[in-house]
């Protein structure tokens, strides 16, 4: 089977249903912002912005297709290496289940492929970080803990293992930035936002990851069959 051809096969297919599905909600606040029918101005002098509702829900609406997007990421990622696993005939051993338990998959696989084909992520041209912080991202978005928003937040925790969040919105970089003295100090839980950008750069870390992966597995197979 060609692993990597899937892989690309489904970034592809997010890659596409992110611009297709991002439209609407994009032009929604182009025309807001630009004033345009049918979010033309009243003459008013209210000092709130016009159309600030249909301008937020837009604006929302384009962070959860974000979140969607880097959950079907992390998920394809999680299957790239689950498949590797199985081309390879060698299950994961179950003196490394209690790591993946405490630590999660990535750090998981990376223990068990170094164990079985010598494969040290570490290696990879790819950002781990970023590559963690994707699988991190999956994990808020998909269990949030509070009903009274629609943007998940990270926790405490989740900051105290990333040296700098990526998927953080600006607004909420600059309050952390403006209170950071002599260290990280989140006096305000930071929004999870995934901007066009952020998911772009996502997918550019998971792709090169794969290519890298699939030319170690390559090599170890050969050396395998050389053998």
């Amino acid at each position: 089977m060609d692993v990597a051809y899937f892989l690309r096969s489904r970034i592809a297919f997010i890659r596409q249903f992110y611009d297709a599905a991002s439209v609407p909600f994009a032009e929604s606040k182009r025309k807001i912002e630009a004033g345009e029918p049918p979010f033309v101005p009243p003459n008013s002098e209210d000092e709130e912005p016009p159309f600030l509702d249909e301008w937020t829900d837009a604006d929302d609406s384009l962070c959860i297709l974000g979140y969607a997007c880097v959950s079907m990421l992390a998920t394809a990622f999680h299957l790239l290496l689950k498949e590797w696993e199985t081309q390879l005939g060698v299950p994961v051993d179950d003196s490394l289940r209690p790591l993946f338990k405490k630590e999660g998959w990535l750090k998981g696989y990376a223990a068990h492929f170094n164990r079985v084909a010598g494969i040290h992520f570490g290696e990879a041209p790819a950002e781990l970080s970023l590559l963690e912080e994707i699988v991190l991202a999956r994990n808020r978005i998909q269990h949030p803990e509070s009903i009274t928003r629609q943007r998940t937040v990270y926790s405490s925790s989740d900051m105290s293992k990333l040296r700098r969040a990526f998927f953080v919105d600006e607004r909420d970089l600059a309050l952390i930035d403006e209170f950071e003295q002599s260290g990280p100090s989140w006096l305000f839980p930071p929004t999870l936002k995934v901007t066009s950008e952020k998911l772009t750069g996502a997918i550019t870390e998971v792709e090169t990851f794969a290519a890298w992966f699939d030319e170690q597995v390559t090599a170890h197979w050969a050396g395998r069959y050389r053998g």
